[in-house]
């Protein structure tokens, strides 16, 4: 991953208690980020390789 992490589903940088990274659970090749609100809230986050949709 280059540059600052962001979150894969509102695009703030990852930062603070809450936020994680974690490989696609489809396909395993990029690296997501969640943010802690959006973790909390369930907001979707879509893979940029095999379109994979979760919450």
């Amino acid at each position: 991953m280059t540059g600052e992490a962001r979150c894969s589903s509102c695009g703030v940088a990852l930062s603070g208690r809450g936020a994680v990274h974690f490989p696609c659970p489809e396909c395993g090749r990029p690296t997501l980020g969640r943010c802690a609100r959006c973790r909390d809230q369930s907001v979707p986050y879509r893979c940029s390789e095999c379109s994979f949709a979760g919450p």
